[in-house]
């Protein structure tokens, strides 16, 4: 009876931790190494792919100031939607959210190039999904600038993926 009420609650807070917040709604300490990893700069322009309810893109959005800007994407509505929940009464002019997966990515004509892009625990980056890891590939190449950089978990915290042959 105790464990009915108890694991969905535990759940939730296992979700909400993966998701890179802890319980206290503060980042958690491997998404903070991996925001304190890339090569931030104010006025960056800064895409995140598969960004969940958006922890680390309110992060950046602080960090690079209000002359850079972070479009995160994610294909889950559910998680664009917390995302932009978690928006509500915040002056946040330099972030924005779309429901998007990588293969999908297509930046709007008024949306200029990124210096960084960077995904967090993103099937089309693990090696699982070849065919939607080469589409993907080559539409962040499209995304980022000649001199942009790409980067993805699983280095110590973040490894660089080279795109020139996606260029």
């Amino acid at each position: 009876m105790l464990s009915t009420f108890f694991l969905p609650f535990l759940a939730l807070l296992s979700d909400i931790y993966y998701m890179g917040v802890n319980y206290r709604g503060k980042l958690s300490n491997r998404l903070r190494e991996i925001v304190d990893a890339l090569p931030l700069f104010p006025g960056a322009r800064v895409l995140e792919i598969g960004c969940g309810p958006g922890a680390a893109a309110r992060e950046i959005a602080e960090r690079i100031s209000e002359e850079g800007y972070i479009l995160a994407i994610d294909r889950s509505a559910r998680a664009i939607q917390q995302a932009m929940d978690s928006l509500e009464g915040a002056e946040a002019k330099n972030i924005r959210f779309l429901q998007l997966s990588s293969e999908q990515l297509e930046l709007p004509p008024e949306e200029e190039l990124f210096d960084i892009a960077f995904a967090v625990r993103v099937g089309a980056f693990d090696g699982r999904h070849p065919e939607v890891q080469e589409i993907s590939l080559r539409q962040v190449a499209k995304a980022l600038r000649p001199e942009g950089k790409f980067y993805i978990d699983g280095g110590n915290p973040l490894r660089e993926i080279f795109l020139d042959s996606y260029r």
